[in-house]
């Protein structure tokens, strides 16, 4: 479980020009909540901030927030960015509390070279990049590790399949596709004007009458 640290500042005023100033402080408006505990206004630095996210995979590292000599083990749970800037304008934390599960997303790492890539010049498309669980705080996972070395064309790996700590529960459907080794484009090219062409053999042909001239009767 990957736990790295972030200084904030217990804050009483609240409201948009409230936040704004913040901002132009140099600061990130925010706030911590948890079980047991009332919603809490923090400020964070601005630079530390976007240099934690950086190196961080956002929803699913545990954040040790140090709030006025006092430390919060929590998770970020919403960042709001500007639409069209980008900025980070609020961030939530949530505080973890011992024994209380909670529900995170965690990234899938694909290792291995599919037997259908390394022999048949296949593709491998990843489908999901994350996957939803239900667990202790406690055990959040880095990773999900995902070998997808046995994969053939045609072939792919599901949900159900995936190797998991336990005491978890995955919340994805359990049929949903992880991953998928899929044939060379250039087979797919080849095979699609075949097709056509024994579609257009049985099809039914399309009656084309030639339009009337101006004065033209119909022929009976």
């Amino acid at each position: 479980m990957a736990t790295v640290s972030l200084a904030a500042q217990a804050r009483t005023e609240t409201g948009t020009g409230v936040a704004r100033k913040l901002r132009q402080s140099g600061q990130v408006p925010a706030v911590i909540y948890g079980h047991g505990r009332d919603p809490q206004s923090l400020a964070v630095n601005t630079r530390d901030l976007d240099k934690l996210l950086s190196t961080i995979s956002a929803g699913s590292t545990v954040i040790e927030l140090g709030i006025d000599g006092r430390t919060a083990r929590t998770l970020i749970r919403e960042i709001q960015r500007h639409p069209f800037k980008r900025h980070i304008l609020h961030v939530d934390f949530q505080e973890l509390v011992a024994g209380e599960k909670i529900t995170v997303s965690i990234p899938l790492r694909f290792t291995g070279t599919a037997d259908g890539v390394r022999n048949s010049g296949g593709i491998l498309e990843e489908v999901m990049h994350q996957v939803h669980l239900r667990l202790d705080p406690a055990n959040i996972p880095d990773h999900i590790d995902v070998d997808v070395t046995p994969l053939t064309i045609g072939h792919s790996i599901h949900v159900r399949e995936l190797h998991l700590p336990e005491g978890v529960t995955v919340l994805d459907d359990a049929g949903a596709t992880v991953c998928v080794c899929t044939a060379p484009k250039a087979q797919e090219e080849v095979a699609a004007p075949a097709e056509g062409v024994e579609a257009a053999a049985v099809a039914e042909p399309e009656l084309i009458r030639k339009p009337k001239g101006e004065g033209e009767e119909e022929e009976k």
